[in-house]
């Protein structure tokens, strides 16, 4: 699916880092999902009266590896949710929470928190200028997200939100060039290029979305360190940065 080396998928094997995301998938009711058709990956959404949703960042922490063909639980929580005035208008932030179990296990194997941010205007592309590369810094590869590559990520995620399946939707409704590339699509190279390149095993992630990244469109991944913290970029086709991973091999 992301046009890199599949790592071995058997049963009793672990699963690779980050390919977890399946199990938070879970759909609800068409008759209960937003005009947008997200439909909250298991949690059913409050009612906000905002027309547009976007993932802000997301922050993931690996304690012990979840096996292939292991029973294991999942208890998904809405944390928090706040509404403010900005001078673009009315927006609210809504985080969730996911922790995920082995059978009979008193603390998450995973533990995963989403930031959501609800906006009432289209989309408007920021001015932005390209990512200067740092002292050290290196690329680690690039890919070109296809609709198939959406429509697998979204079938197995359970992510039905129309910016990414839906063009006419994404163009006309909310304001997008094209489809929109998921986030979690991103979030999941990102950790299979910490996993591959880095040895990154265990520890935590925290994931933040700069600007929308687009179908058929190369995105780039750099590697980078400042100061302590080691981070793994992705730019767009024009060299913007898009989103940034940091990550430890301690919880932070």
């Amino acid at each position: 699916m992301l046009d890199l080396p599949a790592p071995p998928c058997e049963s009793g094997q672990p699963v690779p880092l980050g390919w977890h995301f399946p199990l938070l998938g879970a759909g609800i009711g068409s008759w209960r999902q937003r005009p947008d058709r997200f439909p909250g990956l298991g949690i059913a959404l409050p009612s906000i009266d905002l027309s547009r949703l976007v993932a802000a960042s997301r922050r993931v922490t690996f304690r012990s590896p979840v096996y292939i063909n292991e029973a294991i639980s999942r208890e998904s929580t809405i944390r928090s949710l706040e509404e403010k005035q900005t001078a673009g208008g009315k927006i609210a932030i809504l985080t969730t929470g996911h922790a995920i179990k082995l059978a009979n296990a008193q603390q998450p194997a995973i533990e995963e928190q989403q930031t959501y941010v609800f906006l009432s205007t289209p989309h408007a592309d920021r001015a932005s200028e390209p990512w200067v590369p740092t002292p050290g810094s290196r690329t680690l590869g690039s890919v070109t997200p296809d609709e198939t590559m959406l429509f697998q990520f979204s079938a197995l995620s359970c992510n039905s939100h129309r910016i990414h399946l839906d063009r006419h939707y994404a163009r006309e409704v909310e304001g997008y060039p094209d489809l929109v590339v998921n986030g979690g699509i991103i979030t999941l190279l990102m950790t299979e290029f910490a996993r591959r390149d880095l040895g990154f095993s265990a520890g935590t992630i925290k994931v933040t979305n700069k600007v929308p990244l687009y179908v058929n469109r190369e995105i780039s991944f750099v590697t980078d360190q400042i100061e302590t913290t080691s981070r793994i970029i992705a730019l767009d086709a024009d060299g913007i940065l898009a989103a940034v991973m940091e990550f430890s091999e301690n919880e932070i």
